[in-house]
């Protein structure tokens, strides 16, 4: 998708009209100050820039295999049997982004990586999944899911809290800056907080909520 950093939030566009990603940025003392709307070249900015979407599953049917195993009081093939899917789902987020930079996008076309590279993530953009360190809120999937039509296009469904069913499932965004890299948000201020939900028109309350965990008003 064509996309715009606005401050810290992105914008996609989209054949619906703009879809805004809300972003939060780093404030703890030490770190860079890095938010992922940093990645993207700023409305203004007169260049054309871009942002991927994606979700994944691979967790179909793994309610009925896990049923079974249960019937059979067989605990420890149901507890592999969701790892497993797990790791296959973000194999499977894995690569698709291998695809994005090598033939969809194409700005890796020559990439050759080691499977230990892979695992490393060295190589050129970043997929930053809703959860990882630096795409913490997880209402923000509402957006994604909206936005790629993904209950309709594949069976993943978000429930009240906005976790993904199947489980093992994967979603997030595309990043082909030649400097994106992961980082961790660790805390996030009070003042932070206030202009988030402001930026997201919802009440602060609801802004904590998602990110309770990452709270930390006395820094």
């Amino acid at each position: 998708y064509l996309a715009y950093s606005l401050g810290d939030d992105l914008v996609l566009e989209t054949e619906q009209g703009p879809v805004t990603y809300h972003m939060y940025r780093q404030q703890k003392k030490g770190t860079k100050y890095l938010s992922l709307s940093d990645y993207v070249a700023s409305k203004d900015s007169g260049i054309k820039d871009y942002v991927g979407a994606f979700a994944v599953t691979a967790g179909i049917g793994l309610d009925k295999i896990v049923s079974t195993f249960h019937k059979k009081h067989d605990d420890y093939s149901s507890i592999m049997a969701k790892l497993l899917a797990d790791r296959l789902a973000e194999a499977f987020a894995e690569k698709l982004h291998q695809e994005v930079r090598t033939t969809y996008w194409g700005y890796s076309a020559n990439e050759i990586t080691t499977q230990e590279e892979l695992l490393k993530g060295k190589y050129l953009g970043i997929r930053p999944a809703f959860g990882y360190p630096s795409l913490i809120d997880h209402s923000e999937k509402e957006t994604l899911f909206n936005m790629l039509d993904a209950e309709n296009t594949i069976p993943i469904t978000l429930s009240e809290n906005f976790m993904m069913i199947p489980a093992a499932s994967v979603s997030g965004l595309y990043f082909g800056h030649k400097d994106s890299n992961y980082f961790n948000l660790h805390y996030i201020g009070k003042d932070q907080v206030i202009d988030y939900a402001k930026r997201k028109n919802i009440s602060v309350e609801s802004a904590e909520k998602q990110i309770s965990t990452r709270i930390k008003y006395k820094m």
